[in-house]
Protein backbone atom coordinates (compact mmCIF):
# COMPACT_ATOMS: atom_id res chain seq x y z
CA UNK A 1 0.00 0.00 0.00
CA UNK A 2 1.47 3.46 -0.96
CA UNK A 3 2.95 5.82 2.55
CA UNK A 4 0.07 8.32 0.59
CA UNK A 5 -2.57 6.47 1.73
CA UNK A 6 -1.39 6.11 5.83
CA UNK A 7 -1.33 9.86 6.19
CA UNK A 8 -3.95 11.40 7.57
CA UNK A 9 -4.91 15.51 8.42
CA UNK A 10 -7.80 17.26 10.07
CA UNK A 11 -10.15 19.30 8.28
CA UNK A 12 -11.44 22.95 8.86
CA UNK A 13 -14.68 21.37 10.64
CA UNK A 14 -12.18 19.22 13.44
CA UNK A 15 -12.99 15.80 11.65
CA UNK A 16 -10.32 13.80 10.37
CA UNK A 17 -9.27 12.88 6.56
CA UNK A 18 -8.08 9.66 6.86
CA UNK A 19 -6.11 9.01 3.58
CA UNK A 20 -6.94 5.52 3.20
CA UNK A 21 -10.24 7.16 1.89
CA UNK A 22 -8.93 7.99 -1.12
CA UNK A 23 -7.50 5.10 -2.46
CA UNK A 24 -8.88 4.83 -6.37
CA UNK A 25 -9.06 8.89 -6.57
CA UNK A 26 -7.11 11.57 -8.30
CA UNK A 27 -5.92 13.87 -5.62
CA UNK A 28 -4.67 17.47 -5.67
CA UNK A 29 -3.12 18.77 -2.56
CA UNK A 30 -2.79 22.76 -2.37
CA UNK A 31 -1.69 25.39 0.10
CA UNK A 32 -3.69 27.63 0.31
CA UNK A 33 -3.92 31.09 1.96
CA UNK A 34 -6.96 33.80 1.70
CA UNK A 35 -5.48 36.62 1.53
CA UNK A 36 -2.94 35.87 -1.01
CA UNK A 37 -2.83 37.49 -4.15
CA UNK A 38 -2.97 33.97 -5.71
CA UNK A 39 -6.53 33.64 -3.85
CA UNK A 40 -8.31 33.80 -7.11
CA UNK A 41 -7.11 30.37 -8.25
CA UNK A 42 -9.38 29.47 -5.30
CA UNK A 43 -12.36 30.17 -8.34
CA UNK A 44 -10.01 27.90 -10.93
CA UNK A 45 -9.53 24.96 -8.35
CA UNK A 46 -13.11 24.93 -7.80
CA UNK A 47 -14.23 24.92 -11.07
CA UNK A 48 -11.86 21.36 -11.62
CA UNK A 49 -13.34 20.08 -8.57
CA UNK A 50 -16.86 20.16 -9.66
CA UNK A 51 -15.88 19.25 -13.51
CA UNK A 52 -14.32 16.14 -11.95
CA UNK A 53 -15.31 15.09 -8.46
CA UNK A 54 -17.85 12.67 -10.25
CA UNK A 55 -15.10 10.50 -11.78
CA UNK A 56 -13.14 10.06 -8.49
CA UNK A 57 -11.21 13.54 -8.83
CA UNK A 58 -10.60 15.12 -4.99
CA UNK A 59 -8.94 18.79 -4.26
CA UNK A 60 -7.69 18.84 -0.57
CA UNK A 61 -6.77 22.37 0.42
CA UNK A 62 -4.48 22.69 2.98
CA UNK A 63 -4.41 26.57 4.65
CA UNK A 64 -1.07 27.55 5.75
CA UNK A 65 0.01 31.26 7.10
CA UNK A 66 3.78 30.71 6.95
CA UNK A 67 3.92 33.24 3.81
CA UNK A 68 3.59 36.89 4.95
CA UNK A 69 0.71 35.91 7.29
CA UNK A 70 -1.48 35.91 4.09
CA UNK A 71 -3.42 33.28 6.10
CA UNK A 72 -5.02 35.66 8.95
CA UNK A 73 -8.52 33.90 9.16
CA UNK A 74 -8.84 31.29 12.25
CA UNK A 75 -9.81 27.78 11.17
CA UNK A 76 -13.13 28.14 12.25
CA UNK A 77 -14.03 30.96 9.63
CA UNK A 78 -11.40 30.26 6.96
CA UNK A 79 -14.38 27.52 5.28
CA UNK A 80 -16.67 30.48 5.49
CA UNK A 81 -14.44 32.81 4.54
CA UNK A 82 -13.77 30.61 1.35
CA UNK A 83 -17.33 29.35 0.57
CA UNK A 84 -18.14 33.40 0.42
CA UNK A 85 -15.52 34.82 -1.25
CA UNK A 86 -14.18 32.18 -3.68
CA UNK A 87 -17.34 29.66 -3.95
CA UNK A 88 -15.29 26.49 -2.71
CA UNK A 89 -17.36 23.52 -1.70
CA UNK A 90 -13.75 21.30 -1.57
CA UNK A 91 -12.40 20.08 1.51
CA UNK A 92 -10.15 22.12 3.34
CA UNK A 93 -8.01 21.09 6.38
CA UNK A 94 -6.74 23.47 9.69
CA UNK A 95 -3.67 25.43 8.91
CA UNK A 96 -0.89 23.52 8.84
CA UNK A 97 3.37 24.60 8.29
CA UNK A 98 4.36 23.48 5.22
CA UNK A 99 7.87 23.96 5.60
CA UNK A 100 9.96 23.91 8.86
CA UNK A 101 10.32 21.71 12.33
CA UNK A 102 6.78 21.43 12.12
CA UNK A 103 5.88 20.71 8.64
CA UNK A 104 2.52 18.67 8.37
CA UNK A 105 3.50 14.80 7.58
CA UNK A 106 1.22 15.32 4.45
CA UNK A 107 3.86 17.65 3.03
CA UNK A 108 6.60 16.18 4.67
CA UNK A 109 6.03 13.16 2.25
CA UNK A 110 4.97 14.82 -0.81
CA UNK A 111 8.39 17.30 -0.62
CA UNK A 112 10.35 14.11 -0.13
CA UNK A 113 8.45 12.34 -3.41
CA UNK A 114 8.47 15.67 -5.72
CA UNK A 115 11.10 18.27 -4.85
CA UNK A 116 10.94 21.75 -5.64
CA UNK A 117 13.34 23.54 -8.32
CA UNK A 118 17.09 23.29 -6.52
CA UNK A 119 15.20 22.90 -3.05
CA UNK A 120 11.94 20.57 -1.52
CA UNK A 121 10.74 23.50 0.15
CA UNK A 122 7.63 24.96 -0.26
CA UNK A 123 8.54 28.91 -1.83
CA UNK A 124 5.02 30.03 -1.69
CA UNK A 125 1.01 29.78 -1.22
CA UNK A 126 -0.59 27.44 -3.83
CA UNK A 127 2.26 25.06 -4.56
CA UNK A 128 0.09 22.36 -5.99
CA UNK A 129 0.84 17.99 -5.77
CA UNK A 130 -0.93 15.48 -7.98
CA UNK A 131 -1.43 12.31 -6.77
CA UNK A 132 -2.32 9.00 -9.05
CA UNK A 133 -5.23 6.06 -8.20
CA UNK A 134 -2.59 4.52 -6.71
CA UNK A 135 -1.02 6.86 -4.48
CA UNK A 136 1.74 7.90 -6.30
CA UNK A 137 2.79 11.26 -6.12
CA UNK A 138 2.22 12.57 -9.82
CA UNK A 139 3.18 15.88 -10.44
CA UNK A 140 4.35 19.58 -8.30
CA UNK A 141 3.25 22.70 -9.67
CA UNK A 142 4.80 25.89 -9.24
CA UNK A 143 2.77 28.74 -7.17
CA UNK A 144 1.50 30.68 -10.07
CA UNK A 145 0.86 27.73 -12.51
CA UNK A 146 -3.21 28.22 -12.96
CA UNK A 147 -5.18 25.56 -11.88
CA UNK A 148 -6.65 25.34 -15.70
CA UNK A 149 -3.19 24.23 -16.50
CA UNK A 150 -3.41 20.84 -14.76
CA UNK A 151 -6.70 19.74 -16.39
CA UNK A 152 -5.00 18.16 -18.95
CA UNK A 153 -2.36 15.76 -16.39
CA UNK A 154 -5.92 15.28 -14.56
CA UNK A 155 -8.07 14.09 -17.41
CA UNK A 156 -4.68 11.33 -18.14
CA UNK A 157 -4.88 10.30 -14.31
CA UNK A 158 -8.74 9.62 -14.35
CA UNK A 159 -8.61 8.12 -17.63
CA UNK A 160 -5.73 5.60 -16.30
Amino acid sequence: MSAFYQLKATASTGEEIDFSNLKGKVVLIVNTATACGLANQFEGLEKLHEKYKEQGFVIIGFPSNQFAGQEPVRDSEMAKTCKINHDVTFTLTKKIDVNGKDTHPVFEYLKDQLGGFLVKNIKWNFTKFLVDRHGKPYKRYAPYTQPSVLEDDIKKLLAL
